[in-house]
């Protein structure tokens, strides 16, 4: 298994390649602002061929590179339908122009393919498997990918803003909500195995251990209703 990732743009948002292995086709996670540049690095130091572009949600910092990504390749961007709208009224998507200024001129809307993701989907791309699971809170329309346990890998999962390092993404764009992420975060990763590891939309990767046992928002909803914690929310 190959997993090539790169902080990108303003905001270090995370993007991933993932190929069986050097040589073969691949699937691009996130391409986000100034992505495109990295992506294109990325293919040539490893010998890649992109066979799709699949996103964790719609917020311009994971989908500002889908257009030139998808059209230099001619492949199709997946996403869920609630957010397939930020492609292109990535504004609407944040409320209102936070960050604009730090990104500069961008280039939006849909590339030519789009296809839509459904919760348990699994993606047969680039002789992977993915997993989606749709895990609502930051945005309407936020999923995660996982991949299984191989001979030679753990589990993984790609949480987008759903889960970071000690911490959750923002709940307060339009269409995010606490409720929906603290519902999200026990259907879709407390019951997953602590030997998986996290590679999340933003800053370092983890692992579901690390995080059941440190992560405070993780550990109120472990703790069951009427628990309550006040810790900082990252990302965009």
């Amino acid at each position: 298994m190959l997993i090539a990732g790169f902080p990108a743009g303003a905001w270090g948002t995370n993007c991933f390649l993932v190929a069986p292995a050097a040589g073969e086709e691949c699937v691009i996670i996130d391409p986000g602002h100034q992505a495109a540049q990295g992506v294109e690095e990325t293919l040539k130091k490893h010998r890649l061929k992109p066979v799709a572009v699949v996103l964790t949600h719609g917020h311009i910092d994971h989908v500002a590179s889908v257009v030139p990504v998808c059209g230099a390749h001619d492949v199709p961007a997946w996403i869920h339908p609630e957010d397939r709208f930020m492609m292109s009224d990535p504004e609407k998507a944040l409320g209102r122009t936070i960050g604009m200024q730090l990104m500069g001129e961008l280039t939006v809307g849909e590339p030519d393919d789009v296809k839509e993701l459904a919760d348990g989907a699994k993606l047969e791309l680039a002789g992977l498997e993915l997993t989606v699971a749709h895990a609502p809170g930051h945005t309407k329309g936020s999923v995660t990918f996982g991949l299984p346990e191989t001979a030679d890998i753990p589990p993984i999962l790609f949480s987008g803003d759903l889960l970071f390092a000690g911490s959750i993404g923002r709940t307060d764009f339009p269409g995010g909500s606490m409720d929906d992420m603290l519902e999200s975060l026990a259907r879709v990763v407390l019951p997953l195995d602590d030997s998986t590891v996290v590679l999340p939309g933003h800053n370092e990767q983890t692992t579901i251990g690390r995080e059941r046992a440190t992560n405070p928002y993780l550990r109120q909803v472990a703790a069951g209703p009427g628990a309550h914690v006040d810790a900082p929310r990252r990302g965009m």
